[in-house]
């Protein structure tokens, strides 16, 4: 068995850091094209190992998972932002926390919440006129957040106070974009942008301060208006998440940190990915008349007059295999990171305890060894005749295994019932530049803004 699978030669000191930070995409790309199914670089001084055979990835995710952890270079700037909360935690912290979010998550209760999903998308869409135009990502971060606070925290922030947390977003992304400097570097030397950092996750904090004083019943507590699931007929206690984490920190299981750490988890992760899906969504919808019509139809013909509801989402097919292809061409998270705790074999190769795995769901998406035409939009090609063979880990935009996203079916839900509602009222046609330049952080973004004109139907 070979030692070490081919890779790019970088630079001293660098590796092919500078070349990752420059352009991410481009780089996997490249990889995915010219290598095997694992190579080999340095990112800075890290021995990097990029796995992107699905059957590899779904031993590393899925069948052997606890064989592999989250790396320790993901706890530095991300600790201190998101702390110990279910994207970070590991072992029995990681389980304890997960089984107390799952009710939360339960099909069953969301299935519940359908009605408060489309009742967000008909508040934003009436705050539009025909002919406007409108930033389409800030307008799905913005309704995404009312629906991540709505349902899981039980709260309605005022528009300030939801002003106030996407002033943060820009800065706290800035942070996370590759830069080789900080490959190189150790985490304690300043660097240009911690300071601004440093500042928007303190009014961050501030922010879920005032949520939890709200929620514990403290009066006057400005922009923040609490919102709890509907009495049942046995009278069951409220199941968003922070009822249960507040529930489970008074029985002495939940310390105050570990509270912020899980709603500020929940903030951001909660609503970001969703609200990429739906703005590549309507990106890939203006650029493809044809689809965006079927998507129309479709509509039309499942919800008619009424309002869309759980019972419509049972029934959309290809607008299910639209918001599937957007995820195929861009995954909001474009790669995951893993480290074997124990030397393992991958591709033929000796890998060893420590090293970094880099799963790109970019380079894998859009690889050509699993997709026909890969840089085409198809959603047809999720129909059941044609994903029949391809390989599970071919698309794995959720992750997969036991750390796999626990909001997959929320952000599912939303995304349908939020375009379901805009269709019925609205095309979103695109009026920046094409190709789309894409700015890596902690998701994928695009660089331009999003700015799309509303045309009446």
């Amino acid at each position: 068995m070979s030692r070490t699978p081919p890779g790019p030669k970088g630079e001293p000191l660098f590796g092919s850091s500078r070349r990752y930070a420059k352009d991410p995409f481009s780089f996997i790309s490249a990889l995915e094209e010219t290598y095997d199914d694992v190579v080999n670089f340095d990112m800075g001084p890290m021995e990097t190992y990029m796995v992107t055979d699905p059957t590899d990835i779904e031993r590393i995710l899925v069948s052997e998972a606890d064989s592999y952890r989250k790396p320790d270079f993901q706890n530095d700037a991300l600790g201190d932002l998101l702390g110990d909360g279910l994207l970070l935690s590991e072992g029995e912290t990681w389980e304890r926390q997960r089984e107390l979010a799952n009710p939360a998550f339960r099909m069953s209760r969301l299935m519940g919440m359908a009605d408060r999903v489309t009742g967000h998308a008909e508040s934003m869409v009436d705050g539009w006129e025909p002919g406007d135009t409108v930033d389409a990502e800030m307008e799905m971060a913005r309704v995404t957040l009312h629906v991540i606070l709505d349902l899981m925290m039980g709260v309605e922030l005022s528009e300030s106070r939801v002003d106030t947390v996407q002033n943060q977003l820009d800065p706290l992304g800035r942070r996370f974009e590759p830069d080789p400097l900080r490959f190189a570097m150790p985490e304690w030397v300043p660097m240009p942008g911690d300071e601004e950092f440093e500042s928007a996750v303190a009014e961050l904090d501030s922010v879920l301060d005032d949520i939890v004083a709200a929620r514990r019943g403290r009066a006057g507590v400005e922009g923040v208006t609490t919102v709890l699931d509907a009495p049942t007929e046995g009278d069951d206690p409220p199941m968003d998440f922070l009822s249960v984490l507040l529930r489970a920190q008074g029985r002495g299981e939940q310390s105050a940190e570990m509270l912020r750490d899980e709603m500020m988890t929940m903030l951001l992760a909660g609503h970001d990915t969703t609200a990429l899906t739906l703005t590549y969504t309507w990106f890939l919808l203006s650029e493809h008349p044809e689809a965006e019509r079927r998507v129309q139809d479709e509509v039309d013909e499942v919800v008619g007059d009424d309002r869309p509801s759980m019972d419509h989402v049972r029934e959309f097919e290809y607008l299910d295999w639209v918001i599937n292809e957007a995820m195929r061409l861009y995954p909001p998270v474009f790669t995951i990171f893993r480290e074997p705790t124990e030397p393992v074999e991958l591709g033929g190769y000796r890998v060893d305890a420590g090293s970094t795995l880099m799963l790109p769901q970019w380079g894998v998406h859009r690889s050509a060894r699993y997709w026909d035409d890969p840089e085409t939009f198809d959603p047809e090609r999720f129909s059941p005749e044609r994903r029949e063979d391809r390989p599970r880990f071919a698309f794995f935009p959720f992750g997969g295994g036991p750390r796999h996203c626990i909001g997959k079916h929320l952000s599912l839900l939303e995304a349908k019932l939020i375009v379901a509602t805009v269709v019925s009222e609205y095309e979103l046609d695109f009026q920046g530049e094409t190709p789309l330049e894409l700015m890596p952080s902690l998701t994928m973004h695009p660089r331009q803004t999003m700015e799309m004109e509303l045309i009446e139907r």
